[in-house]
């Protein structure tokens, strides 16, 4: 028992050792060029008057209470918040359906609105989109759908880190044994590779590997299957392997702009360069896999939502929520977002929930705003990288998580 625990224990070291760190349940958005660390930066937390936030008043702030029912029934089952949020969320489920006028109410009585800015005094960021694409598949391989989409594999091992690294909460590590020892998972071009002897599930087949490579980007979407029904997907796990931006890998070699590098722009490049695809995915060593979602219940919340599955464990509302980088935003927490709309100067001022995260979504005023299911929203997506700034909205005396454990009050 004693050398079996010792070998464990040098397992999981260099497990560590070997393997990337990355989070639990990342939605990646659409490919960016890698982000870099913000040096030096730390955020800064300061309480502001709803008139100050630009747009509050002309938002529709009740099309985000769904959002809102979805996060209080999240935040229900985590004492940490329940107690928290008891006050705006029992408040929440009394106003069946709200107004405008009382919705913003609700909100100016129950929240106080944090300004987000790092200790330099800039407050703007980053702001993409991501969507729900819909694919064609099947089930079963056919001469039309020979892509598959994999589920976790068998091999992969995925180690929780936080019982060895307090610091380290809620990261994990992949990796593999290789006879005794434990190697990072395989990258894309080994699993590329190994198609056939890959110890993992087929969830499903599709026809595009750009389309395949998309979803993984998105997180998750709807396959239409040959026999006229929908399959939901969502993420299940990765490989371990760091996100690497083929955007910014077709840009290095001059092969497009920045301002060509969209989704749709990369698709195009695909659709000229067939034979030189295969290796610019293979570029992105990163590989994520899929689990079946079931469709939800007719009539519940979740399915007057109707969208994917976002880190929160709750169903995603189009273009009300948003992925953030919960080391500056709390996972749940409504977020007003004042941004332009995509290749656009027209204001973008509404109500979010920040119910979803993202292995590209990385730092201060960071947001990835969901667009939504189909190809209206992936168009929009796909072009959508903008500067925006955010306030978090927190229940009243009550310190926001980071400013009490990171920071201090504000």
């Amino acid at each position: 028992m004693h050398g079996v625990r010792r070998w464990a224990i040098a397992a999981l070291g260099a497990l560590v050792a070997a393997c990337q760190v990355a989070p639990p349940t990342p939605s990646p958005t659409i490919p960016q060029p890698p982000v870099q660390p913000e040096a030096q930066a730390r955020v800064v937390y300061a309480p502001v008057a709803f008139a100050t936030l630009p747009g509050w008043s002309a938002d529709a702030v009740e099309a985000a209470w769904p959002a809102l029912l979805a996060t209080c029934k999240a935040f229900a089952a985590m004492p940490a918040r329940a107690a928290a949020w008891q006050a705006p969320c029992t408040a929440a489920a009394d106003l069946a359906a709200p107004d405008t006028a009382s919705a913003r109410t609700f909100f100016e009585t129950h929240f106080t609105a944090w300004r987000v800015a790092r200790s330099d005094g800039t407050d703007t960021g980053t702001v993409t989109g991501y969507y729900e694409p819909l694919l064609r598949g099947a089930r079963e391989r056919n001469a039309d759908f020979g892509v598959p989409l994999y589920g976790p594999p068998d091999d992969l091992l995925t180690v929780d880190l936080a019982s060895l690294y307090p610091e380290l909460a809620g990261k994990r590590v992949r990796g593999r044994l290789e006879g005794r020892r434990v190697v990072p998972y395989w990258d894309r071009a080994a699993i590329d590779a190994r198609r056939e002897g890959l110890a993992a599930p087929v969830v499903a087949f599709v026809a595009d590997p750009v389309e395949a490579f998309f979803l993984e980007i998105q997180g998750s979407g709807r396959i239409a299957l040959a026999d006229g029904g929908v399959m939901r997907v969502g993420y299940a796990d990765q490989n371990g392997h760091p996100f690497r931006s083929v955007a910014r890998v077709l840009i290095d070699r001059g092969e497009l702009t920045p301002a060509t590098a969209s989704m749709q722009g990369i698709k195009a490049w695909g659709r000229r360069n067939p034979e030189r695809l295969p290796a610019l995915l293979e570029e992105n060593p990163s590989y994520v896999f899929f689990r079946e979602v079931p469709s939800p219940a007719p009539g519940t919340l979740e399915a007057r939502i109707d969208g994917p599955i976002g880190s929160l464990g709750v169903p995603l509302l189009r273009e009300r929520t948003i992925a953030v980088d919960t080391r500056y935003v709390p996972l749940g927490a409504p977020v007003f977002l004042d941004t332009t709309e995509p290749l656009s100067d027209a204001p973008l001022q509404r109500l979010t929930l920040a119910q979803d995260t993202g292995g590209a979504i990385r730092g201060i005023a960071r947001a990835d705003f969901f667009w939504g299911f189909g190809d209206d929203a992936g168009r929009a997506a796909g072009r959508m990288r903008q500067q925006g700034r955010m306030w978090i909205l927190w229940p009243r005396e009550v310190p926001l998580p980071q400013a009490e454990a990171r920071y201090g009050a504000p």
